[in-house]
């Protein structure tokens, strides 16, 4: 075989195993190719790929700042109950007295539904206990500010701090009814964290708000709006109440939480929402802390909130024709005096029915929110320079400030006196709390003569319930001497002694609306009970 034989055997040879050697690599190819595939086919979704969960990274915003802070200031709120049948054996009965227009305020009390009501919407069984709502601690010592509504009538309030399972027993240390707000103490618990009170009067409509509390009992729930309005009054007859509007998410249980601004700081104490279904619907209000401090400072200082009082009740400057009721008697403006309290401070000054308050002291007077302001804020017993228009004729008449609560009890009264009983009754020897009438509440009850005081409560087996006497009867005399206040009752009160014959008239109203007739209850003073 010549040289280039064996070179092209060599060749072939080559070629051969070059191309055996490709064939055998496709095979094992495929074979490997199919098998991952059939691996893949047989996964429950073909094409996905695992997630991944990142390293934690702390995205630490102002809110978040605002609720760490705040959060330990916070706390809930449960209370209990007695039953009312043990109620009614340690407390004077008493009888509701509906206002003459109750029917028409209904729809408005169901629009303006307060967080919770008390003990009044709650079922009487044994023992009841309910999440009522929040607070706020205001000082490291153990005060917390919260909505009278949320521990009212309560026989036992107890404390819940975030983080801690440990239920406090809180006493109550004072109330103040007219702005819906009470002063509550924890003791035994070290450690607790002061909100930080903010200013009120520097808040903006368009401001962040920041609620934090226990909506529906979910407790240290944060949530963030904006303020909506500013001095918003939601029922004519709460003369305190000037509400912060917002639109951060509150809800029953909420009720007596702060409302806080974008620093962390206490603007109001949530106090009520407008919602049809009694849920959030954008918007809620919380009375400016401003206010708050004052009550808590006067709750603090003596137990209860003191206010001036004139005796005079006015129509509201932004009522419908006000101003041309104010022309047609001869101002531009001014407060325009509807009622006069008979034996008040401005009856006794010469103030009537009809006058124009134009001016206090020689300020100019054109609302009556600074009617109020100016009267409210002036100490008991001083004198203020009442300048009236009357007959289009300016006269300034002196009037000595009295105690609003005294004045109008019906209306600013919070049922209490100094010692817890109540308020205005001597019940050392009869067993009734009374109060005094003024000319409006006279005509809303139908009562169309003079003197006489209102029986309020009895206690059960007293001496009035012995003889008869029932809540809303009108006591016009005393041993066939006239009554007129409740002066003259605890006067007359203060000359019987055990063993004395005692008798009572009284005018009873025959049903509502009914006519009021005059009847007689007589007993035998007995020793005391």
């Amino acid at each position: 075989m010549s040289f280039f034989d064996k070179l092209r055997t060599q060749k072939l040879l080559s070629f051969t195993l070059i191309l055996f050697t490709l064939a055998v690599g496709v095979v094992i190819g495929t074979l490997v190719s199919t098998g991952v595939k059939a691996a893949k086919d047989n996964t429950v979704a073909p094409g996905a790929a695992p997630l991944q969960i990142p390293n934690p990274v702390q995205l630490s915003t102002q809110f978040t700042q605002i609720s760490k802070s705040v959060e330990p200031s916070v706390v809930n709120i449960s209370t209990t109950y007695l039953p009312k049948q043990t109620r009614q054996q340690m407390q004077p009965r008493s009888r509701r007295m509906p206002a003459p227009d109750e029917g028409d305020q209904q729809g408005m009390e169901d629009f303006f539904r307060r967080f919770f009501g008390g003990p009044e919407g709650m079922p009487d069984v044994p023992d009841r206990r309910a999440a009522l709502g929040s607070g706020v601690v205001v000082d490291r010592t153990g005060y917390i500010l919260t909505n009278n509504h949320v521990v009212d009538k309560a026989d036992r309030i107890q404390v819940k701090f975030t983080g801690d399972t440990t239920e406090y027993e809180a006493k109550l240390v004072g109330v103040d009814a007219p702005t819906d707000l009470a002063v509550i103490r924890v003791e035994g618990k070290s450690g607790m964290t002061p909100a930080r009170i903010g200013n009120s009067d520097a808040v903006q409509v368009g401001d962040w708000a920041i609620a934090i509390g226990s909506p529906f009992g979910f407790q240290a729930t944060v949530t963030a709006g904006i303020i909506s309005a500013k001095e918003r009054d939601i029922d004519p007859t709460m003369q305190f109440q000037h509400f912060l509007q917002t639109d951060a998410a509150i809800n029953p249980g909420n009720s007596g939480g702060p409302l806080l601004n974008i620093r962390g700081e206490v603007i109001g104490i949530n106090t009520a929402i407008a919602s049809r279904s009694g849920g959030y619907q954008g918007i809620g209000f919380a009375l400016p802390i401003n206010t708050a401090v004052k009550v808590y400072n006067e709750i603090i200082k003596t137990g209860k909130v003191t206010r001036g009082g004139i005796g005079v009740s006015f129509r509201p400057t932004e009522a419908p024709g006000n101003k041309e009721l104010l022309k047609a008697y001869g101002a531009a403006s001014g407060v325009f005096v509807q009622d006069v309290a008979p034996g008040g401070p401005g009856e006794k000054a010469g103030i009537k029915s009809g006058d124009i308050i134009v001016a206090i002291n020689g300020q100019q007077i054109d609302n009556g929110g600074q009617l109020m302001d100016k009267v409210t804020s002036t100490p008991i017993g001083q004198t203020l320079q009442v300048t009236v228009l009357r007959d289009s004729k300016r006269q300034t008449l002196p009037v000595t400030v009295a105690d609003l609560a005294k004045v109008f009890p019906e209306r600013f009264g919070s049922g209490q006196g100094e010692e817890g009983a109540p308020s205005e009754g001597a019940q050392a020897k009869f067993g009734i709390s009374i109060e005094n009438l003024t000319a409006e509440r006279r005509r809303n009850l139908g009562i169309n003569k003079p003197g006489g005081v209102l029986v309020g409560e009895v206690t059960p087996g007293s001496f009035a319930d012995d003889i008869g006497m029932l809540p809303r009867d009108l006591i016009v005399a005393i041993n066939r001497q006239p009554v007129s206040s409740v002066d003259d009752v605890k006067r007359i009160q203060n000359t019987l002694k055990p063993g004395d014959a005692v008798a009572f008239q009284i005018m009873r109203q025959a049903g509502r609306g009914g006519d009021w007739q005059s009847t007689y209850l007589a007993g035998t003073l007995p020793n005391q009970r």
